[in-house]
């Protein structure tokens, strides 16, 4: 088999999983259990729709570019833009830490 067809039947058992889960909530109540059930199901349902896009088998449309890299320069910022900063966890310039 090829991964995608790996990844195909993967997801028609998850989709029957879920509709087991749906009959199984109507007979027993939507107890914790059941809940819990479903959410790891949810859980279940993201991660294989995370490992189809990154085998590629999920992409209908064109790659993400990267954005482009901003450099920043070497200078020293204008002091000014920290006159009136307060140092993390020490306060202000003019007070006393606690």
């Amino acid at each position: 088999m090829s991964v995608s067809d790996d990844l195909t039947a993967a997801q028609r058992s998850l989709d029957e999983l879920t509709r087991s889960l749906g009959r199984l909530e109507q007979q027993v109540g939507g107890s914790l259990e059941v809940r819990r059930v479903r959410t790891d199901a949810d859980h279940l349902r993201e991660s294989l729709a995370l490992l189809r896009d990154s085998t590629g088998q999920g992409r209908t449309q064109a790659p993400a570019r990267h954005p482009e890299m901003v450099t920043i320069p070497d200078t020293p910022y204008n002091s000014a833009l920290w006159t009136d900063a307060e140092d993390e966890g020490l306060g202000a310039r003019d007070r006393h830490a606690p």
